[in-house]
């Protein structure tokens, strides 16, 4: 057969198949396709010809006869909440409970688990837990520096002159809330910055509702509670929001009500989502490293499955990063002190 030319029946190609094409054994095309240790004896032009003939032929492996050689099932678990209705606590424990054993019984080889506590789950597989600060056997918490996302929120608005500081606290239904609000308390000590309970407001587990189609992530969460917060009192001139969603709502219930921002109130957000750059003023905010996060808890979460007797860290910290924009400025002079 001419060097490069393709002659095999139409459908999926199997391993059977590439190794007639190739004129080498199956176990020799096995080995260089999986990158086995034993392969290192094969030559390399051999190698690349497997490889290139793999590419063109678009040959994918049979992952369920692998699982079987392998006892693995080459699949993972990812549970994530649906926080599309104000019920999300009552239901998530029982959900939690019922879903991993059930993945289980599917043969998954790990879980990987958003912003989803584990303290519910026993199962005898990996778990890589994101955003959860889940304290339990068998999990890998990748999680923010949320001291130090807050030290660089509140050191920037600080040294603005800003002392009256509301917060935004977000849902109790999401992990982070609690963590972060703790990061809030301890640095406001460490600055000398007193926290008014009365210029802390919250966003409400039920606020994260489709009711009304409302998208549970709607600026909405956070133009309520700031418009609450205004018949009350406007003795601040800065908020901390819980996240970038919250805090472009809050913006707009603060020139609803005539202020200005960051003319009299400043605004701060947290994550730094796409929008936040091309919201009006665009959003001072923490970034949280994503993308990061996501990658490195998938990472971790493989090789834990293949190197199932190493040991692993119950938590990696990750570092925040924040971004300066229009919606923060310096204090009102009145309000200096």
């Amino acid at each position: 057969m001419a060097k490069g030319t393709i002659s095999t029946p139409p459908g999926r190609v199997n391993l059977r198949m590439l190794a007639e094409h190739l004129k080498l054994s199956q176990t020799t095309v096995s080995l260089v396709l999986n990158d086995s240790p034993s392969a290192g004896s094969i030559p390399q032009t051999t190698r690349d010809r497997v490889m290139e003939a793999a590419k063109q032929l678009n040959y994918r492996p049979n992952y369920f006869a692998r699982s079987l050689r392998q006892s693995r099932s080459m699949s993972v678990g990812v549970l994530a909440p649906d926080l599309s209705e104000g019920y999300f606590t009552s239901v998530m424990n029982d959900l939690i409970e019922k879903y991993p054993r059930m993945l289980v019984e599917r043969a998954v080889d790990g879980f990987l688990l958003l912003n989803t506590p584990a303290g519910h789950i026993e199962v005898p597989v990996p778990v890589v837990s994101i955003s959860a600060h889940s304290a339990a056997e068998n999990v890998t918490n990748i999680v923010l520096d949320h001291p130090l996302a807050v030290e660089q929120a509140l050191t920037h608005l600080h040294a603005l002159g800003h002392r009256r500081i509301a917060f935004m606290r977000g849902p109790r239904a999401i992990p982070d809330s609690e963590f972060r609000w703790e990061a809030i308390q301890q640095v406001a000590r460490e600055l000398n910055l007193r926290i008014d309970p009365a210029l802390v407001i919250r966003i409400d587990s039920a606020g994260w509702s489709m009711k009304d189609g409302h998208h549970p992530m709607a600026p909405e969460i956070g133009y309520k509670p700031m418009c609450a917060l205004l018949e009350k009192t406007r003795d601040f001139t800065a908020i901390f929001c819980f996240n970038d969603i919250a805090a472009i709502g809050s913006i707009r219930a603060l020139k609803d009500a005539g202020l200005g921002v960051p003319a009299d109130v400043s605004v701060v957000g947290f994550d730094d989502i796409q929008s936040a750059a091309y919201s009006t003023p665009s959003l001072t905010t923490v970034r949280q490293p994503l993308l990061e996060m996501g990658k490195r808890g998938a990472q971790i979460l493989l090789d834990r499955i293949v190197n199932s007797e190493s040991r692993y860290p119950s938590e990696i910290v990750m570092a925040p990063e924040l971004v300066v924009r229009e919606s923060t400025g310096p204090a009102p002079a009145e309000a200096k002190g």
